[in-house]
């Protein structure tokens, strides 16, 4: 009868273990730092291709600017969506009016943002496009011209 409770009690932590790890897996997005490096690789591709080579790259998904939950935006100051990793529907739309779940003016904050500082945090809600579930998220952005370059986290 030991030896059975002990097999049980190994199932179920072996059990637990996988579940955990699978969990952990599947929480490991992208943290600060990474966004950051994102911004600054983007921006100086940006400054290297052109915003015209640039802009469908990050849009078209391209793996160099795809990591895990983490992708490109490109704002420019009026809301109006430049090139997006995640989502190629809204380029060439004016997003100024968006709102999250919450009912936060996000793009519109942004831009007001990148209009005054050159760099910034932002926090928000938005589609997770691994999990596809509505999550809190932080926005890092850097203004370039006039454009606000940016790429965030998700926070659980």
């Amino acid at each position: 009868m030991k030896i059975g409770f002990v097999k049980s009690l190994i199932s179920a932590l072996v059990a637990t273990l996988v579940s955990a790890g699978t969990a952990a897996m599947a929480a490991d997005g992208a943290n600060k730092d990474d966004a950051v490096a994102m911004v600054k690789k983007a921006v100086a591709f940006i400054k290297d291709q052109s915003p015209d080579k640039a802009y469908p790259e990050f849009t078209s998904k391209d793996a160099k600017f795809i990591d895990r939950d983490l992708y490109v935006v490109v704002y420019q100051l009026d809301g109006k969506v430049l090139a997006h990793g995640s989502n190629p529907k809204f380029v060439g739309k004016d997003m100024s009016d968006a709102q999250d779940v919450d009912g936060k003016l996000y793009v519109k904050e942004r831009v007001e943002m990148a209009s005054k500082q050159p760099s910034f945090w932002q926090d928000y809600k938005f589609v997770n496009p691994v999990s596809k579930k509505v999550e809190p998220k932080q926005m890092y952005c850097e203004k370039l011209d006039n454009t606000a370059v940016c790429a965030g986290i998700y926070k659980l």
